[in-house]
């Protein structure tokens, strides 16, 4: 497609044997994506190093049962659903079309490890059910903590997708590192030496 970034060589790495289905999601977010307000016109240049390979490189971090909150073109929860087969997936997102994108993507790729929730993280009503919650590029850690915290289970993990400034959100965020028990709460660089750009991610334990 004109304009879409080459494939990386280090995708095949990350992906192995789902390399195929990574191409395909990455192939029908180019083509359909600006159309349908999913990316901005200046991310095909960049939209595997930015978005395919920022979002797989914390593909290794997850097991069990994780929440994607406000998931809208499956960045990351589509592209970890994919990496990672033996995770099962929930993505959340409140606005239909992004719905409407996420499920005809989940049917076409034949990904049978994810399911898809139409509501605002505050309103899912699933205390405690995942082992691990993610989310990027959704909003600041303090005001992103309440939503993802309480869909935690005991012991379980958020870990959250961040950009430069992870660093200065965890010291913004102390109020509600207290307040929803996070322990172990660190930024994580992941991707140095493998990837353009470093994925920089904050993970912390949540006790209930």
């Amino acid at each position: 497609m004109s304009g879409l970034e080459a494939e990386p060589a280090v995708a095949a790495t990350l992906f192995g044997d789902r390399i195929d289905t990574a191409r395909a999601f990455t192939d029908a977010l180019a083509r359909e994506g600006e159309q349908r307000g999913l990316i901005g016109p200046l991310e095909l240049p960049r939209l595997w190093t930015r978005h395919i390979l920022n979002s797989a490189i914390a593909a290794p971090l997850f097991h069990g049962r994780v929440a994607d909150i406000g998931s809208g073109a499956g960045l990351p929860g589509l592209v970890l659903a994919i990496a990672r087969p033996d995770v099962h997936w929930t993505l959340i997102e409140p606005m239909e079309r992004r719905v409407t994108w996420l499920t005809e993507q989940v049917d076409e790729l034949g990904l049978e490890n994810v399911e898809i929730l139409r509501a605002r993280a505050e309103d899912v009503g699933r205390p405690g059910a995942f082992d691990v919650v993610t989310a990027r590029a959704v909003s600041a850690l303090r005001t992103l903590l309440p939503l993802t915290a309480p869909l935690v289970r005991d012991g379980g993990e958020v870990t959250l997708l961040k950009g430069m400034n992870a660093a200065n959100e965890i010291d913004a965020a102390q109020k509600q590192i207290k307040k929803y028990k996070l322990s172990d709460v660190r930024v994580e660089v992941l991707g140095e030496g493998v990837l353009p750009e470093i994925t920089r991610v904050i993970r912390a334990v949540v006790r209930a």
